[in-house]
């Protein structure tokens, strides 16, 4: 379903959104809003973020790390990719600070970064398993 065609089912879906003229003022629930709004430079970086993991390939990895720490040419046979383009990937996630890694001998192994991604992570799945 194209971004277009999702609004409109949610707009049919929804009572009527607008405001009208008449509609009196909640000054209380306007005045409350500012304390929630993402500043401009934190939904930048929000943006910019989630930008990062908007890659179907990313995604996958983030998949099995969430479940185990894996090596680089595990991570490349499990998705069935080259080992280079895996670790393209995977200094994208480190680099947005999503994943770590150690060295082992001639092997570097990757985990999720923390709790909070793991987390992330899972709702994320569990959303889409939801309301898709």
């Amino acid at each position: 379903m194209s971004d277009r065609a999702t609004e409109s089912a949610i707009i049919e879906d929804g009572e009527d959104l607008c405001c009208e003229d008449s509609h009196p003022n909640h000054s209380e629930d306007v005045n409350a809003i500012p304390a929630e709004l993402l500043s401009v430079e934190k939904a930048q970086r929000l943006s910019e973020f989630l930008g990062f993991l908007a890659d179907p390939n990313r995604l996958r990895i983030l998949s099995i790390l969430a479940a185990k720490e894996m090596c680089v040419g595990d991570l490349a046979a499990i998705l069935e990719m080259n080992e280079s383009a895996v670790s393209h990937q995977l200094r994208t996630l480190r680099a947005i600070k999503v994943v770590n890694f150690r060295k082992q001998g001639r092997h570097v192994f990757y985990s999720l970064q923390d709790r909070q991604i793991l987390d992330f992570y899972r709702s994320a799945i569990e959303h889409i398993d939801t309301t898709i």
